[in-house]
């Protein structure tokens, strides 16, 4: 599967790059929805993969890599985009996604056994949500949650940050630069975050370790509230998002001890579906809270989303993940 997105992701954008109408581009877009999955199938295959124990870590450094190219996409996009034109970020994606392609299937080891009883072509489309109904569906649905709170905390301050600098920096002809430090330092704030608390996160607990990253997340953004200037806001940026890109290891997780092994694709295709949209939502929900409330209320509103979900943690979530007790 990881191999069908990347492989057929490449042949997509080459077909982006050399479309020459808006709707020839819209229903490329809308088909590279449809089959570029690679970050629901590496979550799938590294969990499937990864010792008990390795869980964590293991997702946390896939959780690193995703951040780091969110953050460096956009950098290398408008270079690529103001050296070569346009097209070229299409064919550049391209090239990406193939050199991933072969990477995977030269050095990645799957030892997938198809089932005896396989279901037909048809069937298999039909994505298998069955762990979302009876025991540990309220569980599996309070973490699904924890994922668009966590992508709205992350998204929703981008559409006003430029502004809300502006309002408190000594220095107008800085705003670019310094808006870019905050958005790029808090970045790998959040990549090393995934990283270092995945790494232990298995040992204190997935579930203590969530509860504590989504308390501290809550507890440094309050107070960006009341910044009065750059460098009090970058400090409480870097902090905060720290402990929000400390959240996914351990969500994803426990939605892997949650899930039946052999559902496990469908419920990481959910969960991938989650984050886009509380990554859409935030910055709508940060424009309407900033336009009406004013941008003090953006944060507010962000550390008490954010305190909600600590909260729903221990009331829904329960102290034993599989056969080991983790918390």
């Amino acid at each position: 599967m990881l191999l069908r997105a990347m492989f057929g992701g490449t042949v997509i954008m080459i077909l982006q790059g050399l479309a020459v109408s808006p709707w020839q581009l819209l229903a490329l877009r809308t088909l590279q929805g449809a089959i570029t999955g690679t970050v629901a199938a590496a979550m799938v295959f590294v969990a499937a993969s990864s010792p008990e124990e390795e869980r964590g870590y293991s997702l946390g450094l896939l959780q690193m890599a995703i951040f780091l190219g969110s953050s460096l996409g956009p950098f290398l996009g408008g270079f690529l985009s103001d050296s070569f034109g346009h097209r070229m970020n299409f064919f550049a994606t391209a090239g990406l996604l193939f050199i991933a392609g072969v990477v995977v299937s030269i050095f990645a080891v799957d030892d997938f056994v198809p089932p005896v009883n396989r279901k037909s072509i048809w069937r298999s489309l039909v994505p298998d949500f069955s762990p979302l109904v009876g025991k540990g569906a309220l569980a599996l649905w309070t973490l699904l949650a924890i994922v668009a709170a966590d992508q709205i905390a992350g998204s929703i301050v981008s559409p006003f940050l430029p502004l809300f600098i502006k309002s408190i920096s000594s220095s107008a002809d800085r705003i670019a630069s310094d808006t870019g430090l905050v958005l790029g330092i808090g970045a790998v704030a959040a990549s090393g975050a995934a990283v270092l608390i995945g790494k232990i996160s298995y040992r204190l607990g997935y579930r203590r370790t969530l509860v504590f990253c989504m308390g501290g997340a809550a507890l440094f953004t309050f107070p960006q509230a009341f910044v009065r200037t750059t460098t009090q806001l970058l400090i409480l940026r870097i902090t905060s998002n720290f402990f929000i890109g400390g959240n996914m290891p351990s969500v994803n997780a426990l939605i892997a001890l949650k899930t039946p092994p052999g559902k496990q694709g469908s419920i990481y295709g959910l969960r991938s579906s989650v984050a886009s949209i509380g990554a859409g939502l935030g910055p709508v929900i940060g424009t309407f809270l900033a336009l009406g409330f004013g941008y003090s209320s953006v944060f507010i509103a962000t550390g008490l989303v954010l305190a909600f979900s600590g909260i729903a943690v221990p009331a829904f979530v329960s102290f034993r993940e599989g056969r080991r007790r983790l918390d």
